[in-house]
């Protein structure tokens, strides 16, 4: 680093330090300011006069009052202002407090705002101008007042300028903070949701199948000393149902593994609603008493929305498996204009546990499907009991969000 950067480093993290070290300067300066020399017969009116113990006392305050400018700017200005017409009281002539004048209003305009900054800009030139004129003796407009006002001027534009290129600096890096906030934020977000999106994937591939097989199992283990054909044929959907599982892991899992947006996976061949009569078979073998049935005209779906549509379906029909599995459930497929709409209902009873023994993440999981689609869920007890889910998912981009 170089020793004039590492300097100026230095004084900036020691404000006191920096403003003292200008104050010794300024000092310094004042008291050894050369006399011009006293033509013959002429006043010291318009020249500097010599250094007495007073316009000392009165410069070590002066001065002194610099090492504060950064704190209290305004109380600084003032002590400043004060010393410098106190000079011109006594000595009527030309004061060597110029540049800690000009110094105290830089630091004024610097730290407060613009309209301010002129206001107190505006006073100090005015007392300027009128001590100038009743201690020193000039006239309103005479060039020794003139050349007195311009560096108050000068002081003031070069504060209000620095101030104002601070402000825009720090409107810069608060709106990069903001800026990688925001990214941090949505970086965030977008994995929260590709997590719920994978845990959304695997529940509704898993909980299905995993279901038919615990069904079947049970078959299995119950007739296998009596009826020894049945229980091969129930180890045969197990077996069935268990290569489905794998099957459709392996497909989610690679789709999850391939680079591409979400959207770019939704296009990817994937169950939708033509797929249901296998979906009714799987249930019907396991032992649910089931019906479905369709209104209006079947036709293609876009990808998210069928694959939606077919596992709300799927989900539904393993909470009734689980919890219902005596009961009689009902698939209605309804074709709209521009929607379809999934109704999956049961007439009998939950088991002891009911619903309300699981975790919830089913019915979390077909309400996020159905928001994901621009669509609506609702799911519930019915009045003559049983269970019922609907959802309606628009077929339309119109009316998707």
């Amino acid at each position: 680093m170089r020793p004039l950067t590492w300097l100026r480093q230095e004084l900036r993290a020691r404000p006191y330090v920096a403003d003292t070290i200008l104050a010794v300067f300024l000092y310094a300066a004042t008291l050894l300011t050369p006399e011009a020399p006293l033509p013959p017969g002429a006043m010291w009116r318009g020249q500097m006069q010599p250094l007495t113990a007073y316009s000392i006392a009165l410069a070590t305050v002066v001065c002194g009052a610099l090492v504060f400018r950064r704190r209290w700017p305004r109380a600084v200005l003032a002590v400043t202002v004060t010393g410098f017409v106190a000079y011109l009281m006594v000595s009527g002539g030309r004061s060597p407090l110029d540049l800690v004048l000009g110094i105290a209003v830089y630091t004024v305009a610097a730290r407060y705002p613009r309209r301010d900054a002129w206001v107190y800009g505006g006073l100090v030139a005015l007392v300027v101008t009128v001590a100038k004129v009743v201690f020193a003796g000039n006239a309103w407009l005479a060039p020794e007042v003139l050349a007195q006002i311009a560096p108050i001027g000068m002081a003031t534009a070069i504060g209000d300028a620095l101030r104002s290129r601070r402000a825009y600096v720090a409107a810069i890096e608060e709106r990069a903070r903001r800026a990688e906030e925001t990214r941090e934020e949505e970086a965030e977000r977008r994995v929260m949701e590709e997590r719920l999106h994978i845990a959304r994937e695997l529940h509704d591939v898993l909980a299905h199948h995993i279901a038919l097989i615990n069904v079947q199992a049970q078959v299995a283990a119950h007739l296998l000393a009596t009826e020894p054909e049945q229980a091969r044929t129930a180890l045969g959907h197990v077996r069935h149902a268990g290569k489905e599982a794998l099957d459709e892991l392996r497909t989610t899992v690679g789709l999850l593994r391939r680079p591409g947006s979400r959207d770019e996976l939704l296009t990817e061949p994937a169950p939708s609603l033509d797929r249901l009569p296998d979906l009714v078979d799987s249930f019907t073998t396991a032992g649910l008493q089931l019906g479905w049935l369709i209104y209006g005209d079947p036709r293609p779906l876009p990808a998210p929305v069928g694959l939606a549509a077919f596992r709300i379906v799927q989900e539904a029909l393993t909470n009734v498996s689980k919890h219902a599995p005596r009961a009689t459930a009902t698939v209605r497929i309804d074709y709209t204009s521009d929607a379809v709409v999934v109704d999956v209902a049961d007439d009998g009873d939950s088991d002891p546990g009911g619903v309300s023994s699981g975790t919830g993440h089913g019915l979390i999981g077909m309400r996020e499907r159905a928001r994901s689609v621009g669509g609506t869920f609702v799911a519930g007890p019915v009045e003559d009991g049983g269970f019922r889910v609907r959802a309606v998912l628009p077929t339309s981009r119109k009316s998707r969000p």
